[in-house]
């Protein structure tokens, strides 16, 4: 499906970063200074934006994205990628000259990862590629911090002052150094996240609970995944968690994107936050639980 081709207005609109995995499986992931030998790789589709972008997409929620690519290959294949997931990219702005964003992930024998990212184009983004005009059409708007902070305050002050629910959700991790946090509605972190912004340690479900409230005194609802252990959300309405849904993991890279997209894609179908946030919890738990090869977000 070509952006040309989509009338409907976004539902949801995804501000955020796009990058070119690429995906490496090895024994474990090495050490400072040490050589581990790989057994594969693979390209992936990625960058918190991008992800966020295609889960609420698949949602069927009508989507758009907001970003920056380089007008190199990489950005090339970013593109076609959000096509084959319907999603709106419109606004994504393609930068001559400029080398797309990219990450390298290393997946252990566990199903866990570490990465690496090159933000490129992503640090490029202005708020000035979202006009009010389409804003005011969404009912969620999500953000996350793979691009510059100051590009999430101004998107997120407008989406206030035209009545759009922001999402932000904080990963990686950082301190605010903006107003952003006085204009957004939901935060969404994990257990390391919420450690991070001062919410204590979160080591199990009850731990979520206890992060979520504080950090539920920033902004009016605060959610805290906890991996396998469930999650949970705070707010003005009072806290609520949900438990881990047991599954065998094969890989828990994109997860939380998978989240805050079915999340988001949820309310902005009308759904209340609780039901948002079970199908989000159960959305999470199919991904990890499936062999990447066989998951939406790739690109081939």
């Amino acid at each position: 499906m070509s952006p040309e081709s989509r009338t409907a207005p976004p539902a949801v609109i995804v501000v955020g970063s796009l990058h070119y995995d690429i995906t490496v499986d090895a024994p474990d992931r090495p050490r400072k200074g040490e050589t581990v030998t790989g057994r594969a790789w693979a390209p992936a589709f990625g960058g918190k934006g991008g992800n966020q972008a295609v889960a609420a997409s698949g949602q069927g929620a009508p989507t758009a994205m907001v970003g920056a690519v380089g007008d190199d290959e990489f950005g090339r294949t970013l593109l076609a990628g959000l096509d084959r997931a319907g999603v709106d990219r419109a606004g994504v702005a393609i930068l001559p000259g400029a080398g797309s964003g990219m990450s390298v992930a290393i997946f252990d024998d566990e199903g866990d990862y570490g990465a690496v990212i090159v933000s490129g184009t992503n640090l490029a983004i202005t708020p000035g590629q979202l006009t009010d005009a389409v804003l005011a059409q969404a009912r969620v708007l999500i953000l996350q911090n793979e691009i510059p902070e100051a590009v999430n305050a101004a998107l997120a002050a407008r989406a206030r002052r035209l009545g759009v629910t922001t999402i932000l959700n904080a990963a990686p991790a950082r301190p605010f150094t903006t107003d952003l946090a006085d204009h957004v509605d939901i935060l969404i972190v994990n257990a390391v996240e919420a450690e991070m912004l001062g919410a204590g340690a979160v080591r199990a479900l009850p731990d979520a609970v206890r992060a979520a409230e504080a950090l539920a005194a920033r902004c009016p609802t605060a959610i805290v995944t906890a991996g396998g252990g469930g999650v949970a959300m705070a707010g003005r309405a009072g806290a609520a968690a949900l438990p881990g849904i047991p599954v065998a993991v094969v890989s828990t890279h994109g997860a939380g994107d998978r989240f805050v997209g079915t999340f988001a894609a949820r309310l902005a179908r009308g759904e209340a936050a609780p039901d948002a946030l079970a199908a989000a919890n159960a959305a999470a738990a199919r991904l990890v639980s499936t062999p990447r090869d066989r998951q939406t977000s790739g690109l081939v």
